[in-house]
């Protein structure tokens, strides 16, 4: 009989991936979604975080556990109300969970959670960070803190429990790729800001092969920076799309200004520095990416 894996979030980006890459290895894998739909080889079961409520029988037979629900944080403007739904998505959502499985005396094999390498600040200049490395003060660090705090509220219950300190996620189907590639492909494309930030990140299919590895080996627990190494500055990152479309880049970079006028206190997303080590993965595990090259991960992902 396959294990059955239910995810939070599986419509995103991420999920959708992970589902494809799960259903190859014969799981059975279902949804938790604010709304029921038809998704092929998909259980979907309804849940209303507000009020509480999660669908009879979603939780039952529940081998494993993956958490990705979270509203986007560069969606829409930083309003307080915003804030509010970026904060509330993480964490009263598997807090939700938790209760459920205590009071339903659940037992799950693992749970892994998605965390943001923003648990170190939005911008943090050339700083190193390893999963050692305190954690930043500013509001994404402080959404990422409690994200992790609320995932551990599954680990409470005896559940073996994992972080996944997610960078960039390369993918064209959504993300900042696509975003930063559309000026690119016509010729415009240009760096952000100084240029000289650091953006760390990892090809989505490197990601959705750590959620699994995470998911099946017990010797993966706590918290690891989901990244590749090593991280590029936007400005190299500018120049590797341009590299992999086969365009030119004779822009001026766009100034911090203007992204601050038109994106506000979220400008920080693409103005920000984020230096982020793997240590974690590359010392304690022998998990190998299959793009571990910022060019050709670009090209895979650009060429779908």
């Amino acid at each position: 009989m396959a294990q059955k894996v239910l995810i939070t979030g599986g419509t995103g980006l991420i999920g959708k991936r992970l589902t494809t890459l799960l259903l190859k290895k014969g799981y059975e894998v279902a949804y938790l979604t604010r709304k029921k739909s038809n998704i092929p080889f998909v259980k979907v079961y309804e849940w209303d975080v507000k009020n509480n409520h999660i669908e009879a029988g979603a939780l039952e037979n529940t081998a494993y556990l993956i958490h990705l629900a979270g509203a986007g944080v560069a969606d829409q403007k930083w309003t307080e109300e915003r804030k509010k739904a970026i904060f509330s998505s993480r964490t009263d959502s598997i807090e939700l969970i938790s209760r459920e499985l205590k009071k339903r005396n659940i037992s799950l094999k693992s749970f892994v959670s998605a965390s943001g390498s923003s648990y170190y600040g939005e911008d943090t200049g050339d700083i190193q960070h390893t999963e050692m490395s305190p954690s930043g003060k500013d509001f994404l660090s402080e959404v990422t803190i409690e994200w992790e705090k609320s995932a551990d509220s599954v680990k409470q219950l005896g559940v073996r429990t994992v972080k996944l300190r997610t960078g960039i996620v390369l993918s064209n189907d959504g993300g900042a790729v696509p975003k930063m590639a559309q000026p690119a492909k016509f010729g415009f494309g240009a760096p952000l800001g100084s240029g000289k930030q650091w953006l760390s990140w990892i090809h989505i299919d490197d990601l959705c092969r750590l959620y699994i590895e995470c998911m099946e080996k017990d010797s993966w627990e706590g918290a690891y920076n989901a990244v590749a190494f090593p991280p590029a500055t936007n400005e190299d990152f500018t120049k590797q799309i341009c590299k992999a479309l086969d365009k030119p880049q004779w822009l001026p970079n766009v100034p911090s200004f203007a992204l601050r006028l038109v994106f506000g206190e979220m400008a920080n997303v693409v103005l920000g520095s984020n230096y982020v080590i793997n240590q974690r993965i590359k010392d304690e595990t022998d998990f190998k990416y299959e793009f571990p090259d910022l060019l050709k991960a670009l090209k895979d992902v650009l060429s779908k």
